[in-house]
């Protein structure tokens, strides 16, 4: 009994960065089943988890394997599951945004999946570098150099598709 309240805790408390990084890893139309995926492998592997490293960084890369798993499902990412505002109050610019938001995710899966995955623990999940270099399982200078070349990529690409970053 104590276990299960333990394992709701840890549900409630990360649940919600988990469902973030799904998102903007695999889009919000499959981030319910990662995030499903990714508690499942919680649990079974709990017991585990040896505390080498901090529980989010373990956690964070569960996420990114389920997130990879769900992305080799598919063969794109496609319009409909691109990021949605809620209740916009002007049409005209939320079509804007969805039509950004849009490009943004097409630009992300243009880049190659170790800056895509760089990228997406900084600006999406807010993690730092150390920690992205923890996830991951590289270098702190591999991480940075990542990082770096993800965002001059994705900048010429938006640039290419007519956006000025």
């Amino acid at each position: 009994m104590r276990d299960e309240h333990a394992f709701e805790e840890l549900v409630r408390r990360h649940a919600a960065s988990v469902h973030r990084l799904a998102a903007s890893t695999v889009g919000p139309g499959a981030a319910d089943d990662v995030v499903q995926e990714v508690f499942i492998s919680v649990h079974r592997n709990l017991r585990g988890f040896r505390g080498e490293a901090s529980f989010s960084t373990w956690l964070h890369r569960i996420t990114l394997n389920a997130c990879a798993r769900a992305l080799r499902t598919r063969a794109t990412l496609t319009l409909d599951d691109s990021p949605e505002l809620a209740a916009p109050h002007d049409p005209v610019r939320a079509g804007e945004q969805a039509q950004l938001r849009a490009r943004l995710a097409a630009g992300l899966q243009s880049l190659p999946a170790e800056q895509r995955e760089a990228l997406t623990l900084r600006e999406i999940a807010g993690l730092d570098y150390a920690e992205i270099a923890a996830v991951t399982g590289t270098e702190l200078g591999t991480v940075k150099s990542r990082i770096n070349r993800g965002r001059a990529a994705l900048r010429a690409w938006l640039t290419r598709a007519g956006i000025t970053p």
